[in-house]
C-alpha cells in the first residue's frame, strides 16, 4: 500500500507546477497524457471529417456491386433462354398472321356482308332486318355492328348460327333474343359484330391521334 501511495504522489507531483511551462518540458506523464489526448482527438476529427464518408463510399459501393451482381444474373438468364424467346417471337408472329387472316380488308367487307346475307338465305330463314351499323376504329382494328333479325324454323335458325361461326371471318353474334310465334316459328333478334384490320391512312390516323393526345397530355 505504501508503494502505491508512493507511486500515486509520484505521479500527482507531475501534475504541479505546470502553467508556465512548454510541453516539451513537463514530465513524462503529463506529456504521455497529453500525446493520447491529441490522438484521440486526430482520431474524432479524422472519423467525421474523412473515414465516415468513405464508409459510406464504401457501403454505396457494396450495394451497387450486389446490384450489378443481380443485373448481371437476369442478362445471363436472358442469354440462355434467347433462343426459346425467339422461338416463342416467332410463333406469336405465325399466330397473329394467322389471325390477321381472318380479318377482311375494307374493300371485302361487302364481300362479308353477302356472306352473312347468304348464310341466311341458304337456311331458308327470312331476313326481317339487315342493317349495318356505323363503323368503330379501335387501336387496332375496326368493329362493324349488324343488326339482323330473321324469322324460320328451330333447327334452320340453329344452323344459321353455326354457318355464322365457321365463316373464315370473324363474325360473332351478341344480344341474341330468341321469340316463338304462334305457328312455332322462331325469330332470332341480334347483332353480328365482324371485324377488319385497318387499312394504312386509318392506321396513320390512329397514331397521329394518338401522338396529338401525348403531346396534348404534357402540357
Amino acid at each position: 500500500m505504501a508503494d502505491l501511495k508512493n507511486i500515486g504522489e509520484s505521479i500527482s507531483a507531475q501534475f504541479r507546477d505546470l502553467n508556465g511551462l512548454h510541453p516539451g518540458q513537463w514530465p513524462i506523464v503529463p506529456r504521455m497524457l497529453c500525446g493520447v489526448g491529441v490522438l484521440l482527438a486526430v482520431l474524432v476529427v479524422g472519423w467525421y471529417a474523412y473515414w465516415s464518408t468513405q464508409l459510406e463510399e464504401l457501403d454505396r459501393t457494396a450495394a451497387e456491386e450486389l446490384t450489378l451482381k443481380d443485373a448481371y444474373k437476369i442478362k445471363v438468364q436472358q442469354a440462355i433462354n434467347l433462343d426459346g424467346l425467339r422461338k416463342q417471337k416467332v410463333q406469336v408472329s405465325e399466330y397473329v398472321a394467322t389471325l390477321e387472316k381472318q380479318l377482311p380488308s375494307k374493300a371485302e367487307m361487302d364481300a362479308l356482308l353477302s356472306d352473312i346475307n347468304q348464310a341466311g338465305l341458304g337456311r331458308g330463314l327470312q331476313f326481317e332486318l339487315f342493317k349495318p351499323g356505323q363503323v368503330v376504329v379501335k387501336d387496332y382494328y375496326a368493329e362493324l355492328p349488324i343488326d339482323i333479325k330473321v324469322t324460320g324454323h328451330y333447327h334452320d335458325v340453329a344452323a344459321f348460327a353455326s354457318d355464322i361461326a365457321n365463316l373464315p371471318r370473324i363474325v360473332t353474334l351478341n344480344r341474341m333474343n330468341l321469340v316463338v310465334a304462334k305457328d312455332n316459328s322462331l325469330t332470332l333478334d341480334a347483332v353480328a359484330k365482324t371485324f377488319r384490320y385497318l387499312d394504312d391512312g386509318e392506321v396513320a390516323a390512329q397514331r397521329s391521334a394518338a401522338a396529338g393526345a401525348k403531346k396534348g397530355g404534357k402540357k
